[in-house]
């Protein structure tokens, strides 16, 4: 099972940042990042065969691809927000995890900004405007 080994895998190298925590921080930062991109290369083709599942349902159901690709994007964002945000803290750097964390929200809203329009249209084309 893939998840045993990803679990195995942060395991073994938690241990490992206990131990180089207190001998060498800056190294242990190192290896939480090369870690966590082992794990993200990992999981890629998993990654890959969930977008392209999405991309068929939403073809299936008639979605317009800009919104499909707004949705990845935004899927994006946020798990690297969260990504680097995690490190931020690991690093003992709190506020500026929280700054990353506001970023990737801030990029979020920036990105939804079409699909709210969007929405906002359509909703008024559904309400009969009142006559005078």
């Amino acid at each position: 099972m893939e998840v045993l080994q990803v679990v195995g895998f942060a395991l073994v190298v938690t241990v490992i940042l206990v131990v180089l925590r207190h001998q060498r921080p800056d190294m242990a930062v190192m290896l939480s990042l090369a870690a966590a991109a082992v794990i993200l290369f990992f999981l890629v083709e998993r990654i890959w065969q969930a977008i392209d599942l999405l991309q068929d349902l939403a073809s299936r159901a008639g979605v317009r691809d800009s919104y499909v690709q707004i949705l990845l994007r935004v899927m994006a964002i946020a798990y690297l927000a969260e990504l680097g945000s995690q490190v931020c803290r690991d690093a003992g750097e709190g506020a500026m995890a929280t700054k990353v964390e506001m970023a990737g929200k801030l990029l979020i809203l920036i990105l939804a900004i079409p699909i709210v329009r969007a929405l906002a249209d359509a909703i008024l084309a559904a309400i009969p405007l009142a006559t005078r």
